[in-house]
């Protein structure tokens, strides 16, 4: 049996999956970086070969999210992607009919229009994170709950306060005044529930009309506060997948499965034992060859440099090593953040 893995490497949380030929889930896991995503990057793969061993056999790599670059170059992806595309790809997998995917994670908040089967548009929130999974973790903490049962509060409430949710700023600030005039959390949570729902859809979808099937996935699905709002403002049912908190991850894996298939080659996944136990330091330096100054950034795998990106005209990423180099453990030395990577005019 062949394997296909995918991997979402986001601003609060790691997702990986791996599935099967036929495109079911073997194995999933969901970490929070806790300010390191290489870290969490191991951590996952020390799961995943835990689970797997020596049985693990793939054929394709897929990552996405945004730590996708990074997390393609440390596990040998076959094919990066970006979260719309992933994340539209595993709702049409679970639900063929679907035609609104809101997503909702720890920094960012998506809506995806599908029709035929076909992502015809999206939009994303702004400069606000109201409603992400970073804000209502923080207000979590603030209420002396634990974000596992916020949304257990809110569907206690019987009497909900009325919270300004347009901006997170002013939704905090409201969020404290009313909590000292002495409001019960279950109605505090579900206030701030509706509020965050009502900034979404005015914010977000901006008006875009919203078609059943929804289905509503990311980390922030787990709140059943969040979801009973969507469906109350909607007029409609919402589905959360299975699978909702790793959706980015298993359309990662799809992905990686239709790009070997399509172009059929050895994978270059570097194992999931590797993976989890090699040293993996990231360094930049300042271009400073033109006007640009342009930030490249470097990836040393076991004291080995194995790939170089940033450079708006593309010179730094020419110097990217081949496969044969990357595995002699042969290059220069780790150098300082500010120190140019080799002699600039050389490589004009």
């Amino acid at each position: 049996m062949e394997h296909y893995i995918g991997v979402d490497v986001g601003s609060l949380t790691t997702k990986v999956v791996v599935i099967d030929e036929d495109q079911e889930v073997l194995f999933s896991t969901y970490l929070r970086n806790a300010g390191g995503p290489i870290e969490a990057i191991q951590r996952a793969f020390a799961e995943v070969y835990s689970r797997f061993g020596d049985r693990l056999r793939v054929a394709g790599v897929g990552t996405t999210g945004s730590g996708r670059l990074l997390a393609g170059i440390m596990v040998g992806a076959d094919c990066v992607k970006n979260e719309i595309t992933a994340h539209a790809t595993a709702a049409r997998h679970v639900e063929p009919d679907v035609r609104t995917v809101i997503d909702i994670g720890g920094q960012d908040s998506k809506v995806v229009f599908i029709r035929q089967g076909v992502p015809v548009g999206f939009n994303m929130n702004s400069v606000c994170a109201a409603g992400t999974g970073s804000f209502l973790d923080h207000q979590a903490a603030r209420l002396g709950v634990p974000i596992e049962e916020f949304g257990d509060y809110a569907l206690r409430s019987r009497s909900p306060v009325r919270i300004a949710g347009r901006c997170g700023v002013f939704a905090e600030s409201d969020l404290i005044h009313k909590q000292q005039m002495g409001y019960r959390r279950e109605d505090l949570i579900a206030g701030l529930c509706i509020a965050l729902v009502s900034n979404y859809l005015a914010n977000v979808a901006r008006g875009k009309r919203i078609e059943p099937i929804v289905l509503f996935q990311g980390g922030v699905a787990a709140n059943r506060g969040i979801r009973a709002a969507l469906e109350t403002q909607l007029g409609m049912p919402v589905k959360v997948p299975q699978h909702f908190k790793v959706m980015g991850a298993l359309g990662a894996a799809i992905l990686a499965r239709q790009e070997m298939a399509n172009n059929p080659r050895p994978s270059a996944f570097r194992g999931a034992e590797r993976i989890a136990t090699f040293s993996c330091v990231p360094r930049s330096f300042i271009c400073r060859d033109c006007a640009n100054l342009c930030e490249i950034n470097e990836l040393y795998i076991d004291g080995g440099l194995h790939s170089r990106w940033g450079s708006r005209c593309g010179k730094w990423e020419d110097l990217t090593l081949s496969s044969a180099a990357r595995d002699s453990n042969e290059e220069a030395p780790l150098r300082l953040l500010s120190e140019p990577a080799g002699p600039v005019e050389s490589r004009r």
